[in-house]
Order: C-alpha cells, then sequence, then structure tokens
C-alpha cells in the first residue's frame, strides 16, 4: 500500500551556468538555521573543489538538507554546464519537484532548455525562481513569458504550465511571490516548496528498494552511494542484494556497513532510514550509478536512463620530453594509468581506455571543459604527462556512412560583431539557422554546427567580439560528416636546439610572430615558443648569444626590447595545439611541443602524409 511522507521533501536546483543556483542553495542553507548565529560562512559553500570556486561553476551535484517548519527537505544542487549534463540526468530520479532557476536579466538560455526538457519529461513539478531582479538593467515580466514560452515549445502539460513564480535575490537573501511587493527573506520560497512540490510516496511495508542516482568516492571508506529509498527501509547490518536494470546477469549479495543521512552539509550517521529519504551508503566496493539495492526476497531493478555517451575524445600519454621528470611527482604509466581508472570512481561520463602502447591511454568525455577539468585536477596532485589535441568521436550509420556529433550553438553578440562570428563559424561547417534581437542591442544568432567546429573557437570568438559575445553550446545528436575543417591558420614557431631562451634570441624570434615564452625558461629543440604571422612552421634558434667582437657602436649598448609573451592558459593551450602537437603538462610548466622532436624525422614524416593525401 502505497503511502505519503509529508515530513520529506525532495527537490533538484536546476538552471543555465552562472544565474545564481549555489548562491540560492548559501540563503536557503543560513535561513533554515543550519549555521550558528557567529559562525562565519564562506560564499558559495556548496562549491566545496578548489577549480568549482576559482570558476565559479559547479561541476559536481552536491546533496544537503534543510529543515523548515519540521519538515526536512533534500537539495540537490547541479551543474549548469552542458559538459556535465549527465550529473544532471541521474539526479532527476531521486527528486520530486525542481526549482528552475533564471536569471531576470539574461532570460532562458539553451542550458536552461536542456535541464528543463529533462524534469518535465520525467513528469517533475517545477517552481521558476526569477533571480537576480536587483541587476539594475533586470527584466522580470519578459523573461516570465519567455519562460512560459519555453514550457510551451517543450509541450508541457496544463499542470506543469500552472507553476508558481516566486522573484529573488540570492545574493541579498530575500523573495516574494509579488514583484510590486520586495521580500524581507526566504520564508515565500520555503512555503512554496512545501505547498507544491508533492511529498515522496512508497510502500512501508514492502521491501528494500533504493536506486543509486550518484556516486561519492573517499579515501577512507571508499565508494559512497548516494540515491532516494522508493520502497520499504534500510538499516545498518541489512542483506540487501544489488541488481541493475540494464545488466539483467547482475545480483550479488552485500551487507549494509554504514547508513547516513544529509542534514546541511554534514552527512550524519543513522541507524535506519524509510521510504522518501535520501541516503548514503559506504561499504559496497563497487557499487555503481543505476545499482537498485533489493531485499533478497524479491530483487527487482529500478529502470533508470542510460548515461549519455561521450563525444570528444583526448590521449593522455607519458611525458616523454628532454625535460620529463623534473617537476612532477607522478611521471610514470603506472600511475597515469592508476589515477585515470580512479577518476571513474566518480566521473561516469568518462570513458578511459588503454591503447597498443602501455604509454598512452584514450580519454573521453562530454566536452573539452569536462577534460580540461580532470587535467587542472592531476596537475594539481603532481601529475606530469602530455596530452593531444581533442578530437571527436564518429560513428557509423546502418549504411556505412560516417557520422559526426552535432551541437546546437546560441551566440550573444553586439550588431557589429555578427558578420565576422557568422563567417567564421560557416569557415567551420556551421549553418545559421535563425536570427533575431536579443536583449540591450545584441543579436542572438542559433547556429547547427559539428562539435569539431568549435574545437579551439573560444579564444578566437573572445578576440572577434572584444570579449563581449556569450556563446552557449549543447550537443545535438549525431549527424552527417560535414567534411574538412582547416583549425589554425597560423604555423609554430619552434625552437631548434635544447638550452636556455635568451633575450638576443627572443628579439630576433619575436620578428616573425608572437612569443610563448620569457628569458631564462628552458627550451628543447621541437617544443614551440610562439605562434608564426604566417601559415608554415618555423625553427628558430632562441638560445642564440650575441658574438662579442672588439668594436662597440654607440647604439648596440642600448637595451633589446621584447613584447610581453603571451601566456597560455590551460583552455588557450589546448585549444591552440594541432593535431601534430602535444601539450606537456606539469604542476608548474604547460609546454606545446611536436609530436615528433626530431626536425628530420618530422619532415620525413610531413611528406609521407602528404604523399599518402595524393595517392
Amino acid at each position: 500500500m502505497k503511502q505519503k511522507r509529508e515530513d520529506v521533501r525532495n527537490i533538484a536546483i536546476i538552471a543555465h551556468v552562472d544565474h545564481g543556483k549555489t548562491t540560492l542553495v548559501d540563503e536557503l542553507l543560513k535561513q533554515s538555521g543550519v549555521f550558528r548565529e557567529n559562525q562565519e560562512v564562506a560564499e558559495r559553500i556548496m562549491d566545496s573543489n578548489d577549480i568549482e570556486r576559482e570558476r565559479g561553476i559547479t561541476i559536481l551535484s552536491k546533496n544537503t538538507a534543510v529543515t523548515y517548519k519540521g519538515t526536512k527537505i533534500n537539495i540537490i544542487d547541479t551543474p549548469g554546464h552542458a559538459d556535465f549534463g549527465g550529473e544532471v540526468e541521474r539526479v532527476l530520479k531521486m527528486v520530486n519537484g525542481v526549482i528552475l532557476v533564471v536569471d531576470a536579466f539574461e532570460g532562458a538560455m539553451p542550458q536552461t532548455k536542456f535541464v528543463l526538457r529533462k524534469a518535465l519529461e520525467l513528469k517533475l513539478p517545477v517552481i521558476v525562481c526569477v533571480n537576480k531582479i536587483d541587476r539594475p538593467e533586470a527584466r522580470p515580466i519578459e523573461v516570465v513569458d519567455e519562460v512560459l514560452e519555453l514550457f510551451i515549445d517543450l509541450e508541457a502539460d496544463e499542470a506543469q504550465l500552472d507553476c508558481p513564480f516566486v522573484f529573488a535575490s540570492a545574493k541579498t537573501g530575500t523573495a516574494s511571490l509579488d514583484l510590486e511587493q520586495p521580500g524581507t527573506n526566504m520564508v515565500p520560497l520555503f512555503e512554496t516548496i512545501l505547498d507544491y512540490i508533492p511529498a515522496p510516496e512508497g510502500d512501508p511495508q514492502a521491501g528494500t528498494q533504493m536506486l543509486i542516482s550518484t556516486i561519492d568516492y573517499n579515501e577512507y571508506v571508499g565508494r559512497i552511494g548516494v540515491g532516494k529509498i522508493d520502497n520499504g527501509s534500510v538499516r545498518v547490518n541489512q542483506e540487501v542484494v544489488i541488481v541493475n536494470h540494464h545488466d539483467p546477469d547482475k545480483s550479488r549479495k552485500v551487507k549494509i556497513s554504514k547508513l547516513y543521512e544529509f542534514d546541511g552539509l554534514n552527512k550524519v550517521d543513522v541507524a535506519q532510514a524509510d521510504i522518501g529519504s535520501i541516503v548514503a551508503i559506504s561499504g559496497i566496493s563497487d557499487i555503481r550509478i543505476g545499482d537498485t539495492l533489493c531485499s533478497p526476497d524479491a530483487p527487482a531493478p529500478i529502470p533508470f536512463q542510460k548515461i549519455s555517451e561521450p563525444t570528444i575524445a583526448m590521449h593522455f600519454i607519458v611525458n616523454d620530453s628532454p625535460l620529463a621528470g623534473q617537476e612532477g611527482k607522478y611521471v610514470t604509466s603506472r600511475h597515469l594509468r592508476d589515477r585515470l581508472f580512479r577518476e571513474l570512481n566518480t566521473d561516469v561520463s568518462l570513458r578511459v581506455e588503454e591503447t597498443d602502447t602501455t604509454e598512452a591511454f584514450k580519454v573521453s568525455g562530454r566536452g573539452e571543459l569536462h577534460l580540461s577539468v580532470l587535467i587542472e585536477n592531476m596537475r594539481r596532485e603532481g601529475y606530469e604527462f602530455a596530452v593531444s589535441k581533442a578530437e571527436v568521436l564518429y560513428k557509423k550509420d546502418d549504411n556505412g556512412k560516417k557520422l559526426e556529433p552535432m551541437e546546437l550553438c546560441y551566440v550573444d553578440v553586439p550588431e557589429e560583431f555578427s558578420g565576422s562570428v557568422i563567417e567564421k563559424l560557416s569557415q567551420r561547417k556551421g549553418e545559421l539557422r535563425s536570427m533575431g534581437a536579443a536583449s540591450g542591442g545584441y543579436t542572438r544568432l542559433e547556429f547547427s554546427i559539428p562539435s569539431r567546429g568549435l574545437i579551439g573557437y573560444r579564444g578566437e570568438f573572445m578576440t572577434d567580439t572584444k570579449g563581449n559575445g556569450i556563446m552557449n553550446s549543447i550537443f545535438d545528436g549525431y549527424g552527417p560528416y560535414k567534411g574538412d575543417i582547416q583549425y589554425r591558420k597560423q604555423g609554430s614557431l619552434i625552437a631548434f636546439e635544447a638550452g636556455e631562451a635568451i633575450t638576443y634570441g627572443l628579439y630576433n624570434a619575436q620578428e616573425r610572430g608572437v612569443l610563448f615564452i620569457s628569458p631564462g625558461e628552458k627550451v628543447y629543440s621541437g617544443m614551440v615558443v610562439g605562434q608564426n604571422g604566417k601559415g608554415e612552421d618555423i625553427e628558430l634558434n632562441v638560445c642564440k648569444k650575441k658574438q662579442l667582437t672588439n668594436t662597440r657602436s654607440s647604439s648596440a649598448d642600448e637595451a633589446l626590447r621584447l613584447t610581453p609573451p603571451r601566456i597560455l592558459s590551460l583552455e588557450q593551450a589546448l585549444e591552440f595545439i594541432d593535431t601534430d602537437e602535444l601539450l606537456e603538462v606539469t604542476p608548474k610548466s604547460l609546454r606545446i611541443r611536436k609530436k615528433i622532436l626530431d626536425p628530420t624525422m618530422r619532415k620525413r614524416s610531413a611528406m609521407r602524409a602528404a604523399s599518402l593525401e595524393h595517392a
């Protein structure tokens, strides 16, 4: 017999990047009394990982819980980036409703559409929270209309269309149901959650049934499975069977050794948990997302959607440059292998495959950001390795035709830059679908473009729009192969010999293009030290010293003026490298190099490739 559990609500907070989800969760935590009066609280408490804090983005979904008027509200803060969409899809299985956060100025963005579609497909009720209404250029009334149009586009049913709108400023910690009457606290949002989000229901008398929706990992206790109890109850020391909807053969008995519920930001040990509770379980070594824990007498797996396939891949290679092993702590192929396979414990959208050689591993993910976050994490942990240019993963259709991942790309740019953006994206096989006016004198362009057409374009886009453009893209399935794309028009400046870069050598080199290095930096033959202004690669001697003579001219003593080098960030370096180059990553340095360091061998290889093309 199914029963509702009125003292619990389970909600997910979904939104486009940077619309204020995490700040909103902070306020709900503060105002529900999770913290003591005098406790120091960091901003964006939920973004616990260093990279999340620095970039101001959420990468992993986080669980927290607050209590309001005796009702426990489990809140899951989800990522907004398309690369971490796999996280959002699974989390929605745990909740009974969502809060859709929309920026009062930017309105509905591509990612809003993506996450909202997932919620509507699961028939979840939606509370729309129009956030940042205190922004000077906020336009909440128009945004409400945009959101309702989006609901209609996504074929929401009557009940979903009749959703409540809450107007909030997460920064000041206020919310109200009426724009005319500004709020003083978050109570209107708490009340709307209790009134509008249904209580979880299940059969407390039935056998245990709980779907694992996310995995956490901890050095001390290993893997931790997080999920919602659909039926029955779970207790410590209980014997359960693990089954999986997509793997009918899986069935094994395990014992639950530790059980936690969420309270504020902490996990609290409990002896038993009932239907509707979101709990964490540790002590099961190879628990995976999508596993169902059942009582042994009638095991029945709960269906869940398969995790989206990766669309982009890179090779992670043991660093074999002349400067290898000088800056990193973990440098061998065993270190690299262990670390990459360990990442699979928590990141389910990632795939790691062995290659023909033990020195390289093929790592596939959902996008450039997804993989660059992994590279940055490994770098901070002391790993040293090299990565190749990102390549997309192709498929074949039934007739053997080549298919490639496509994306919908939405671009908002000031009008004067729209021409150059259209030209650049057309060269990269982008197809302009629509063009219209966006708010604030901007033009909104919508393209259908192959994923590989966007690889390495973001930096160029920021330059072309003088930093004023906004570009968002979202995976749009596989489409027919669109033909070859030329990635980079400029060649590389390559160091000719090993040594230390000297001002005199760099001064002569800078006439040829833009340098990436400063005097005093170590270089080696085959290392890329800059970008050539022209299309071909050039080898230069940046370690060249000035020959001293007896005669001295009056101008010779004037200092040589060097233009400051262009220091590339990790993303920019990944975008810059070409298919015949690698990025050497160490905890202290990022160096771009040719795959083949020896100049003679490199020329031979290029000639061989050219003759094969003509053959």
